[in-house]
Parts: structure tokens; sequence; C-alpha cells
């Protein structure tokens, strides 16, 4: 009795052992695969997520956002809820079909004759070579290698001025801007495999809500809890279903209204894991939405802001606080290039202030509130882009491939899924060539357009500066007097797009108080533009291909009132200036009542904008050296104040 008991004993202790072997080991890979952290024990035993070292997968948890409709246009109203879309990318990441000649990329260093940057054609389908990842660093992906395999010389986009103030870029066979269905790729061609995951957003603070004061600054100990570098790309997926018909044109009123309830609703996606920033940014919002009552600047014209109180507080916090990461990853000439004249300068300049700025750049990307992406999109276009292919797509995947290699060698990107990274984008291009990649990231533009995609509470409408001497920025700046401005309203340049044929139908050769014209003659340095522009009133700023023109800033630069026809054009740094304060904004359908219209504003108001332009005027000064409230800074703060409201915990 006492042998069978121990017989039977020993075999229901081995049935239990096995029991909790088989249970314990269920556990560890239904953790080691599900959890967004690579360390079980942590991850078994603690009580949140914390990222930890040997991070391979992260994965987001809640529902897709709702977006709300204001005026039929889309906002995503993230008070409750918010979007987390991973692009969870395999070892192959394929861009287009087998018959797509487009040059490819080649991320693994190849000896070929012909192939010096590393970018080659192939007969074969332009599928990315699998990416051997060991550690942190993916093997034979180095950053000399994120280049094309020739600098494309022949493709005559070199930027040059035809002397009438307008921009003289070959636009290849005039497409257009935005990419068509034909030549985007599909998100399941980007890569092979896509999740998509939602975080939960519990926070809804109305922007002039007036709640008590924060007392003090909450700190985040982040200790030893940094994830290690992670080699899957987290990055949103484009969510077909959440465009909603946007009305034919929203007018700058309507937009000044959209950025205050964005502001109040637009969160961005909740990190992964918190940080000690996190708790800075929240502070700043309070101490911005609480900010004291400014009288009497002297520095700060009051009437041209939305909110020259907040704007002052939010600047200040910027000079405080702010500390922002840049990338030194990526080759040269697409990124780290800044070129300094022309009508796309504005990405240029920016990128050579903020690479060489000492204030506001860390080298502890812990410490930073956002991670600038130095690319350039007009050096992307002029490098990449095959003249008379009609496709973007190795534009596309170029930009891809630099989000995968930034997010396998640092854990930041994956963090927030890009929503505390921006990128500065002059291109008529750039919101269709980053709307796959780098749609969460904070985005400035220069074509800023409401019904191609601009977010607001997130993106920025970046300024269109057409710089003629890269050495003095500043020179010839300012114009006439009032009582001198002999001239109405003025507009020169290329017929491009469909407003200014219209306009030059109407009014050229047709009133001598209306100097209309096409393309100018050729005089040397723009002599003839530039006189027209500091002898006018009033200086017509006409969309071309696409929303932006240069004409808004050039008008502000020789102090002459600008009249923007462009419906549904982003004024630049709408969320501070109130661009119905100093400027004139006329739509499309009434080019044919516009002297008429120019005309029924009286001298006194007249007078009353050209002032606020000469005082609004040193927002949009390019400086070798920036100074305060510079157009420098003013990009920056945008884009700092859009991080503010945006971001939770």
């Amino acid at each position: 009795m006492g042998q069978e008991f121990s017989s039977f004993f020993r075999f229901e202790s081995k049935r239990l052992l096995w029991f909790i072997g088989i249970t314990f080991a269920t556990i560890v890979a239904f953790q080691y695969l599900e959890l967004p952290y690579g360390n079980v024990l942590l991850s078994l035993f603690s009580a949140g997520n914390i990222p930890t070292s040997g991070s391979n997968k992260i994965q987001g948890k809640d529902p897709p956002p709702v977006p709300e409709a204001i005026n039929n246009v889309t906002i995503f109203n993230q008070g409750n809820v918010t979007v987390e879309s991973s692009l969870e990318t395999d070892n192959r990441t394929r861009v287009s079909g087998a018959n797509d000649s487009s040059p490819i990329f080649d991320l693994e260093p190849r000896n070929q004759a012909n192939s010096s940057l590393g970018l080659g054609e192939s007969n074969k389908s332009p599928t990315v070579e699998g990416i051997e990842k060991t550690g942190n660093v993916s093997v034979g992906w180095k950053e000399e290698n994120l280049r094309p395999s020739s600098y494309n010389n022949s493709m005559g986009l070199d930027l040059l001025t035809n002397h009438s103030g307008e921009e003289n870029v070959s636009r290849p066979e005039h497409e257009s801007a935005s990419l068509d269905a034909n030549s985007t790729p599909s998100m399941t061609n980007v890569s092979p495999r896509i999740s998509t995951k939602g975080t939960s957003n519990d926070s809804n603070i109305p922007l002039f809500q007036k709640d008590k004061k924060s007392n003090s600054m909450k700190e985040e100990n982040e200790g030893n809890t940094q994830a290690k570098n992670s080699a899957t790309v987290s990055m949103p997926k484009e969510n077909h279903n959440s465009h909603v018909a946007v009305p034919e044109v929203t007018t700058v009123s309507e937009m000044n209204k959209l950025f205050l309830q964005s502001h109040a609703s637009y969160r961005s996606m909740r990190p992964k894991w918190s940080s000690g920033v996190d708790q800075e940014l929240l502070w700043a919002r309070s101490e911005i939405e609480h900010a004291p009552i400014v009288k009497n600047d002297p520095d700060l014209y009051g009437p041209i802001y939305h909110n020259v109180s907040m704007f002052k507080r939010s600047y200040e916090l910027m000079e405080q606080m702010l500390k922002v990461y840049v990338y030194r990853e990526g080759a040269r000439p697409i990124l780290h290039t800044p070129f300094l004249t022309g009508i796309y300068a504005s990405e240029g300049w920016f990128m050579k202030l903020m690479e060489a700025n000492t204030r506001f750049i860390t080298n502890d990307p812990k410490t930073a509130h956002l991670f600038y992406l130095p690319f350039s999109s007009r050096k992307l276009e002029e490098a990449l882009y095959v003249q008379g292919s009609h496709s973007h797509k190795n534009l596309i995947q170029y930009l891809h491939n630099y989000v995968e290699l930034i997010a396998g060698k640092h854990p930041f990107w994956n963090r927030t899924r890009g929503a505390d990274h921006f990128l500065v984008g002059c291109h008529d291009w750039a919101p269709s060539e980053t709307k796959v990649d780098m749609s969460n990231c904070i985005r400035a533009l220069c074509n800023a357009d409401v019904k191609e995609g601009f977010v607001f509470g997130k993106d920025v409408s970046l300024p269109e500066t057409h710089v003629r001497n890269g050495l003095n920025p500043t020179r010839d700046l300012g114009g006439k007097s009032p009582s001198k401005r002999n001239i109405l309203a003025f507009f020169a340049g290329k017929m491009h797009g469909y407003v200014r044929p219209i306009l030059l139908q109407h009014w050229e050769n047709k009133d001598p108080d209306m100097k209309i014209f096409g393309k100018l003659p050729k005089s040397k340095g723009d002599r003839n533009y530039i006189q027209y522009m500091k002898s006018s009133k009033y200086c017509i700023c006409a969309k071309g291909y696409e929303v932006n023109s240069p004409r808004v800033v050039e008008a502000i630069f020789y102090e002459c009132v600008p009249v923007i026809i462009s419906d549904n054009f982003v004024p630049p740094f709408l969320e501070a200036l109130n661009w119905e304060t100093f400027s004139v904004i006329v739509l499309e359908k009434d080019i044919p009542n516009l002297k008429s219209i120019l005309l029924s504003i009286p001298q006194k108001r007249y007078l009353r904008l050209q002032m606020r332009v000469k005082k609004v005027q040193k927002h949009f000064l390019w400086h070798k050296n920036p100074v305060k409230y510079d157009i420098f800074h003013m990009i920056l703060h945008s884009v700092w104040y859009n991080r503010v409201f945006s971001a939770i915990t």
C-alpha cells in the first residue's frame, strides 16, 4: 500500500511539474511575442510596461480614432481616442510592381562600376534586398548607402530666376505636385507586415479653459528604463477612411476657428513609455493657457496677433526650455545640404541655422522635446525624380528608408510613432512625399493646403521666401512710404496654374491703376519687379500650380499690403498671427471684382494695414545670425507650439 502511494505521489508530482513548466513556457512565449518590450521577466513581474534593453517589437493596444468634422473639414478629435498605426517592417520591403523602372535603393554596399553613390538601376523588380539586423544596427546599411546612385544633373531642375519675381523651376511636364493614385505606393507594398493599433487618450483640455495653474512641474525618473535601439519601425498607416469631404473654400476666418478647436481637441499618439519631457510639455501648456496679460509690449504689436499674451509666454518658454535633437544620419546631398537662394530657400535656411544652433540643440536625445529630420524636399526631387516618369515612388521610398534607418538605430521614433519629430519642406511635392511614412510628424510645409491633407493642430504653414542674395538675405528691404505708392495693385509672373490666366484675362492692360502682367522683361537683379512692389499699395499674391506663392512674403518684405488670391491656403504662422489685420484675402471667384474690392477699402484702413505690414515684417526675415522673433524662431515656435498642445502622457 505504501509503495503504491509512493508511486502515485511521484506520478502526480511529475504531472504537476510538467503542468507548471508548460504553463510558464506558454506565458514566456506569449509575453515575448505580444509585449512591446523584450525583457520577459520584467514584463511578468512589473506593474507597467517599461521599456528595457533588448526591445525588438513595438505595438500599441487601443482602438483607431474617430475623426471629427468641423465645417466639413476633418480634425482628428482625439480627446478620448487616438490612433496609432504601426508599420512593422520585415527583412524585405517591396515598393512597386515588377515592371517599375524607377531608381531603387540599394541598402547594402555593392561593387558596381556605375553605382558610386549606392543606387543602381536594374531590370529586376525594384525590391529592397533583405536587411540583416544584428544588435542595434542593420548590417550592411550604413548611412553612406542611403543615397542616390547618380546625382541627376540632366533633369534641368536647377533653380533659376526669371527676373520677374517668378520662380523659373522646371516642373517635369507641368506635373501636379500631388501624387496620383498610380504613383503612390500602397501601404501594403511599402511593407509586407502591417498592424494597426491604437492608444488611449484620456486628456482633453480646452485651450482657453481657466483651470488652476499647476503648482509644480512633475518630474519623471526614467532611471534605466530607456529602451534599447529597436530594429522595428513604428509608423502611422494612412487612414483612407478618415478623409471627410471639405467645403469648396475654407476661409481664413474659418481656419482661425479650426486652429482653436484643434488645439482644444487634437492629441498626438500616447508615448509608448513616459519621459520627463512629457511632463515638461504639459506644464508649458498650462503656463501658456494661463499666460499673464501683456499690455504695450515694445517688441510685440498686439493687434497683429490672435492672443499676444499667449504668444509671448509660449515664445518665452521655448527660449527657456526647448531642446531639439538633430539626427546625424543620412548622406548628402538630400540630407544636411542647405541651399540658400531661390523660392525654396526657406527649408535650406532653416536647416543651416538649426544644425548650427547652440541654444536649442541638445546632444542628449533623452532630454529632447523635438527631433529634427534634416532633409531637403527640393534636393530629394532634384536628385531622384526621373523626368517624365510621372512616378514619385523612389522619392517616397527614400524617405521610408531614412525613417527605417533612424528608427533602427535609435528608440525615439518608436516612442511616439514620430509625433515629436518634425520636418521642414518647401517643395510643392513635400506634402505628398511625406504623407506615407511621416504623416504623424509635425510637417512644416510651404504647400499648406486645407484640401490636401494639412492637419490643423499638427502641421505648420511654412513661409515661402524668395531669397535673391544668400550672403545678404535682407538686401533691398523696405519700400516707399504710403504717400509715394501711386500704383493701386501689381502682379507679374508666369501663367502657372488656373488662377493667373483668369487674373490676366480680367485685368491685363484693362486699367491704368491695375499693373497686371505676365512675365516681365528681364532686368538685372529683378529690378523692375522689385520697384513695382516698392511702389504699389497692394501686391497681388495669386496662386500658381499650388496654393503657396513667394509673393506673400515678398509683399511684406517690400512693405506692400499682400492681397492673397488662393482658396484654401493656410497662411504662415496662423496659430499666432491674425492675417485679417494686415492683409486682404480675396476669393478666386471674386477676381472680376478685384479693383472694386480694393477701392472699397478706406484710406484710413489702408494706412493701418500698411503700418501693420511693417510691424509683422520682422517675423519673415532671414538673418545669417538669427535674432529674436525672426523667421527662424517663428518656424521653430510654430512647431514647438503645436507639439505643446498635442502632447499627452
